[in-house]
Order: structure tokens, then C-alpha cells, then sequence
């Protein structure tokens, strides 16, 4: 085994490694990215990359798998699952009850009755949380008060953030941070052995768990002062450029 300074590198996706539009993924970089995790998972001489993402779990299991972690948990839906390459399986935070879920589904179908004849429609395939989208993202922003206003009267735990296209919903006691506390627990992994790569704000709950943080060139501005290093490229080619330096 090979001599590494950190055990794993916490990456998002939307902003880092594929565009968060629908824009085709580059997946040449995917492929960097899977063949730098085969030396870590057989030599063991850099850390292996996983991933901490607010995208659907399916959408977070397919991207862990291009990039070649076997070995480590990924995080989706911004901490609500827990997906296992190693033993395909899936693990939803048990904090979560069904209380929480009803008052999920009513915010469902609030923002459907609300928003829907604005145009704004809602991310597929979420299970604890939901994702509002609208073409116009300037619009979107707009809203993202109205939203959060809507759910303190109803009493509804949740967290209301805006990203570069979607205004993300999510209950107030799960996060990025509290799905990177149940990983750490399972896998044996401590924050001075971690490193994490994000984009925007909600990235923040990345840098809180690990010793060294870094962002890709396009990153937010409101993140960047978290980063120990900014790369000079843009998205899967900054992660690219921070593996690198790691």
C-alpha cells in the first residue's frame, strides 16, 4: 500500500463534476476520475473520491459507479441516503419518521398547486425532499422567498436554499453534514483524514466536516472563502486540477 495524506475526497456533482443544466456530462473527465479511484482502491497511494450530492439517489449510485468507488458510501438527496457501492444497498437516515415524510408531501403538493401554474415543476425521483425548477432561473430566484414564507406558516421543518437552477427543500435536521457524520461513524473515516470539493453555498456542509476544502474556478462567491485552493479550471477540469495537487 502506498502513502496517502487523505483517506477520501467528499465531492459534490452539480458544478464540479457534471454541469448542474442538462448539458452533456464530460465523460472523458469521468473516466480520469474512475482510473485515478482504481490506483487509490488497488495502490492506495491517493484518496479515493465519493460523492455528497443533493441529486437523486439513482442519478448519485450512476455517477459513483463512472467514477469507479467501490469502496466508500456516497451521499444523496443532500444526506438522505446513504448508497453502499461495496453491497448495493441504501440506507436512509433513520432520523427521518414518517411525520417528516407527510410534511414532505404536503409541501408537494403546495408548491404543485402554488408554483405549478407559474411553470415551476419539481426534480423526479426525490423521497424526502423536493426540488423546484423553472427555465427562467432568475424567476426561480424570485420565488425562493415566497417558498420559504410558505412553509414557516404551515409549520413545515424545512430548509429552503437556492443553487445555480433549483431552489432545494430539505428538512431541516438532514444535510450534507449530518449524512457525512453517519458515514464517518460507518466507515471509520475522521475529519483530519478527509478533503472535499464543492461549488456553492450549500457546500458549506462539505467544508465543516473536512480538513481541506476545495472549489473548481466557477465556483460561488459566497463559498469560495471557505476553500484552501481555488483551481483555475472549470468544473470536472478543476476537480481534475485539485486531484492533482492532493
Amino acid at each position: 500500500m502506498g502513502s496517502r495524506r487523505y483517506d477520501a475526497v467528499i465531492c459534490d456533482i452539480d458544478g464540479c463534476l457534471a454541469p448542474e443544466s442538462s448539458t452533456p456530462i464530460d465523460a472523458a473527465g469521468l473516466a480520469r476520475i474512475a482510473e485515478h479511484n482504481r490506483g487509490a482502491q488497488e495502490v492506495g497511494d491517493r484518496p479515493v473520491v465519493t460523492l455528497c450530492s443533493g441529486r437523486p439517489e439513482p442519478f448519485v449510485e450512476a455517477i459513483c459507479r463512472t467514477i469507479g468507488n467501490r469502496t466508500l458510501p456516497a451521499i444523496a438527496e443532500n444526506g438522505v441516503w446513504l448508497f453502499h457501492p461495496e453491497s448495493n444497498g441504501w440506507d436512509m437516515d433513520p432520523a427521518i419518521t414518517g411525520e417528516h415524510l407527510r410534511a414532505v408531501q404536503e409541501a408537494r403538493e403546495w408548491a404543485e398547486r402554488e408554483l405549478g401554474p407559474l411553470g415551476v415543476t419539481q426534480q423526479a425521483g426525490k423521497a424526502a425532499s423536493l426540488s423546484l425548477y423553472h427555465p427562467d432561473a432568475t424567476l426561480l430566484r424570485g420565488l425562493e422567498g415566497r417558498v420559504r414564507a410558505g412553509f414557516e406558516r404551515r409549520g413545515w421543518p424545512m430548509r429552503v436554499s437556492m443553487t445555480w437552477f433549483y431552489i432545494n427543500c430539505d428538512l431541516t435536521h438532514v444535510s450534507k453534514a449530518t449524512a457525512l457524520d453517519r458515514l464517518m461513524k460507518q466507515t471509520g473515516l475522521t475529519r483530519e483524514r478527509l478533503a472535499g470539493i464543492g461549488d456553492t453555498v450549500g457546500d458549506a456542509f462539505i467544508a465543516d466536516r473536512v480538513s481541506f476544502f476545495a472549489c473548481p474556478g466557477n465556483a460561488s462567491d459566497a463559498i469560495k472563502p471557505r476553500a484552501h485552493y481555488i483551481a483555475k479550471a472549470r468544473e470536472i477540469a478543476g476537480v481534475i486540477e485539485i486531484l492533482e495537487r492532493l
